[in-house]
This record gives structure tokens, sequence and C-alpha cells, in this order.
């Protein structure tokens, strides 16, 4: 197959990067730009600021080695063990302090309530419905992980001193910020 010929012209900083990424992968400068023109074809959708900022938080948690990535037959396999515990109370006693400390560490980083809603979203632990500016439904991946995210909003809300309300259906959690 032949190759297609294009011509680019470059501002001097452009040309200047593309060199140093030559230089540095030893990769012609139509290897870099094809590499970079999949790369944006793969990701453009990254411009769209709500996914933008998404993919922003999966490498805030994801690159400081505090979170991990567990598939969610595994994930609802530990909530249902919870319930067989002997020591159940102990579990969600640690939960709440861990909630606290969660509440503690980001009380500068997160913005606001709905911040919050948006990263523990991203954790997929329910998806996030707006109904309004100050009303929200999670929908959970399962009844089991209610509970666990119930306490921990309940929690992390009272250590902030953020006033909301709570409620729940079977897969549902409508919280209503005062």
């Amino acid at each position: 197959m032949n190759p297609t010929r294009v011509t680019v012209a470059f501002d001097e900083t452009t040309a200047k990067m593309l060199d140093k990424i030559c230089d540095e992968t030893k990769l012609s400068q139509s290897e870099i730009m094809r590499r970079a023109i999949k790369s944006y074809s793969q990701n453009r959708h990254l411009e769209d600021p709500i996914t933008a900022k998404r993919v922003q938080m999966y490498m805030d948690l994801l690159m400081k080695g505090e979170h991990v990535i567990l598939d969610i037959d595994h994930w609802i396999s530990f909530l249902r063990l919870i319930d067989l515990f002997p020591e159940k109370e102990k579990f969600w006693e640690e939960h709440r302090e861990v909630a606290r400390g969660h509440a503690e560490q980001l009380r500068n980083t997160i913005g606001n309530c709905e911040d919050l809603l948006l990263r523990l979203e991203t954790c997929n632990f329910f998806r996030l419905t707006k109904n309004g500016p100050k009303d929200f439904t999670l929908v959970l991946l399962s009844e089991h992980s209610k509970d666990f995210v119930r306490i921990f909003l309940e929690e992390y809300f009272l250590a902030l001193g953020i006033r909301a309300e709570i409620k729940q259906n079977f897969t549902k959690l409508r919280v209503t910020f005062k």
C-alpha cells in the first residue's frame, strides 16, 4: 500500500517539540505524527469538559496508589459476605472511620457536594442523576451496595457539617442537600 503524503506547517515551538520527541524516542517524524493522530482520534472525546474531568479524576485516584480497580462481581461478592461476617458491625464502624478520614483528607480538594458525588460516580459506586440544583438520584449497581454508599455519604457529610437528607429505595438513593 502506498503511503499518503501530507505536508504540514508547524510554528517554531511545535517543530522543536516534534524534534525533541523524535530524538527521545528514536522514531521518525512520520511515525510520531501517525501515533499522534491515532491518539487524538481515540481520545478526542476528552475535549468534552465532563469527560475530561472524569478522566482527570481516574488519573488522580489511580496514580496515587490509594485506589484499585476491582471487577464489579468481586465487589458485590465482598459486599454480600459482609452480611455473613460474624463481626459485621466492626466492618461498618471501620467503614464509618474511613468515610470520616476521606472527609478530612478531601476537605480542601472537593469543591462542593456535587463534586463529591461526581467523584464517587467515577469510582463506579453508582450512576448519578441530577434532579435539581441540590437534589440527586444515585442509581446503585446492586442492592448490596446501598448500605455501603449510604453510610459513607452520611459520615462524610456529618464530618463536614453538610446537611443532607438521604432516602433509599431498593437500588437507588435520593440525596437532597439542605
